[in-house]
């Protein structure tokens, strides 16, 4: 699969990962989190994402990673109102991830100077890779900007989708300027993807394709993070790392009947 730089870490990731909200959140017995992971990692992904917010999820990921856990960037959260129960949080998450997490954030920006402090240490110790912060809303960018000032984080995560175009303004910028690695969450629209008629696409593309693709036509935005419980959609997904859109607003206005 293409490789793309993630910001200035020096780090390269598959164009495509995959996120864990709500489809993960299953129990013990469930095969298809393990069925996804394998369609992603033999397709040639890497990148994983989750968070104790997830319910159940991040222990579905550990699970469903198994012996593979070296074949995987793992990006997870931490979402706690103290440093103490995000240091508990991290406890749990190393033990599920072999003793590493390869990304860590600061879920939503919740109690993000108390939790960064303790996190920076942890990254010194070489247990987290690298740092970083995310949030949902456009009502939380100026917060989030003042974090990507810092210096402190290497990553961010944010919306990203003909729907939440938002972050384009100020903060994609910003991260170009920084060299942080971005991750696009909601991709896919918050399911508004199940909704559009593919007839109007070029080239037999499905909808989740045209939309990552849209995504990865942004080169301010590195990896698009669709969440799927079904293998054959995962393997949908990962096509579209070899998309080239011609014209990305032709897609947006497609999309959003503008």
């Amino acid at each position: 699969m293409r490789q793309r730089a993630f910001g200035r870490t020096g780090i390269e990731l598959p164009a495509i990962g995959f996120g864990t909200w709500s489809v993960f959140d299953v129990g013990d017995d469930d095969p298809r989190p393990a069925r996804v992971v394998e369609a992603a990692l033999e397709g040639g992904a890497r990148l994983f994402d989750s968070s104790p917010m997830y319910g159940r999820s991040e222990r579905a990921l550990a699970r469903a990673l198994g012996g593979r856990r070296d074949e995987a960037f793992v990006a997870t959260k931490i979402w706690a109102e103290s440093a103490s129960e995000g240091r508990e949080q991290l406890a749990r998450q190393l033990e599920l991830y072999d003793g590493r997490v390869d990304l860590l954030q600061v879920h939503n920006l919740v109690a993000w100077e108390a939790h960064l402090d303790w996190m920076e240490e942890e990254r010194a110790a070489g247990r987290i890779g690298l740092l970083g912060a995310t949030h949902y809303s456009p009502r939380a960018q100026d917060e989030l900007l003042r974090v990507m000032r810092s210096g402190r984080i290497q990553s961010i995560q944010v919306p990203l989708n003909p729907w939440e175009r938002e972050a384009e303004a100020e903060v994609l910028p910003l991260a170009e300027e920084l060299g942080l690695g971005v991750l696009a969450m909601r991709p896919l629209g918050a399911g508004k993807v199940a909704r559009l008629d593919p007839s109007v696409l070029p080239g037999g593309l499905s909808w989740a394709q045209a939309l990552l693709a849209w995504v990865l036509a942004e080169p301010r935005a590195h990896v698009p993070i669709p969440a799927t419980s079904s293998a054959e959609h995962a393997r949908e997904d990962l096509a579209a790392a070899e998309v080239e859109l011609t014209d990305r607003e032709r897609i947006a206005r497609l999309a959003t009947g503008g």
